[in-house]
């Protein structure tokens, strides 16, 4: 048998160096997608911790990658790439994990204002001048 593990038989499961491993899959209930609602989960999208969501202490429903990524979010927005990165979770967990919070009104997702929608900077400058003309 080839494998990191070096134990009896089945032990690929273990990593000497990093312990019991738990497959993505697991932690997932087996889903690759984030459930049915309508909202993409890229890697720019903003996540933030919905005030007027459920009681998270209440929701036992929760698992404990789903309470760090509540956690991860409490104290500022997130984008969904930061959560991964910060969770040490893979991309596609955080997006299936973040689907599940999104639908028990835990988070609330948002899309960064796209470059195109942001003021001219020109018209910034002048506006700057204008108060300062004040």
């Amino acid at each position: 048998m080839s494998g990191t593990g070096a134990g009896p038989a089945g032990s690929q499961w273990y990593d000497a160096a990093a312990g019991p491993l738990v497959r993505p899959y697991a932690m997932t209930g087996g889903r690759t997608k984030p459930g049915p609602s309508n909202v993409r989960f890229d890697l720019i999208a903003l996540v933030v911790v919905d005030p007027a969501g459920a009681d998270v202490d209440d929701d036992s429903l929760l698992g404990p990658e789903h309470r760090v990524l509540l956690t991860l979010c409490r104290s500022e927005t997130q984008s969904v790439a930061e959560l991964a990165a910060d969770a040490d979770l893979p991309v596609g967990v955080v997006r299936v994990l973040l689907g599940d919070l999104l639908e028990a009104g835990h988070v609330k997702v948002s899309r960064p204002v796209p470059p195109a929608q942001l003021p001219d900077e020109r018209i910034l400058r002048e506006v700057i001048e204008g108060l300062r003309a004040l």
